[in-house]
């Protein structure tokens, strides 16, 4: 385990604070040895918000077909009893998806927390960490947001964690390009490591680190 690490802290206006933050090394300093446990936390949050919609209709669920297109013997042809048959063009659909399909990965809870140990830890080995004072949105306005982000000095994909995610942080960032809003105990694998700027609260750090810290 690394040494507790310092990184960049803002005041709520986005002034430059006097003394930087310091991360939890239990939670922030968790380098993977590999990235296969990433890699499943990863697409287990990809497939587990997957929309079940491809439903194909077997040559029960068909239209027509009712009558034999010829009779069984005496036409050279072979034989068929519906024009439904999956062979047919315009036929059923033979082993096609039924909109029943499961497409669920099941990680469990000490694997899912030590996969986001290391998304954050990777993250703040690459300087894209930092602490804010507080995120307020008293307003709601998304230019306000947008300035303070600005002074802060987050460039690409933004995540803000805050520690409790109302309707006006919704609104302040909801039509901002490349800029999430996430509550602390919500945060997840993918949202990190898509997050060119990962802008923590100072209640938000509490509250990781209470959540995450104590065990590798």
């Amino acid at each position: 385990m690394a040494a507790t690490t310092t990184v960049p802290t803002f005041t709520k206006s986005g002034a430059k604070a006097t003394t930087a933050a310091k991360l939890d090394a239990g939670v922030f300093a968790i380098m993977p040895e590999n990235h296969e446990l990433l890699k499943l936390a990863y697409t287990a949050y990809l497939a587990n918000g997957r929309d079940n919609l491809a439903q194909t209709k077997t040559r029960g669920l068909v239209s027509g077909g009712g009558k034999k297109p010829w009779k069984q013997k005496g036409t050279g042809r072979a034989r068929f009893g519906s024009t439904r048959n999956p062979i047919w063009r315009g036929g059923g659909v033979a082993f096609g998806p039924t909109g029943n399909e499961n497409y669920s990965v099941k990680v469990n809870v000490n694997a899912k927390r030590q996969a986001l140990r290391q998304a954050l830890s990777l993250s703040a080995s690459e300087s894209r960490v930092c602490v804010i004072e507080t995120f307020e949105c008293k307003e709601g306005k998304i230019s306000q947001t947008a300035k303070l982000l600005d002074k802060v000095g987050a460039k690409g994909s933004v995540l803000i964690v805050v520690d409790h995610k109302d309707d006006l942080a919704v609104r302040a960032t909801n039509n901002l390009p490349k800029v999430k809003v996430v509550q602390a105990n919500y945060l997840n694998v993918y949202d990190v490591l898509n997050a060119d700027t990962v802008l923590i609260s100072e209640k938000s750090l509490a509250i990781i680190s209470e959540w995450l810290g104590g065990t590798k």
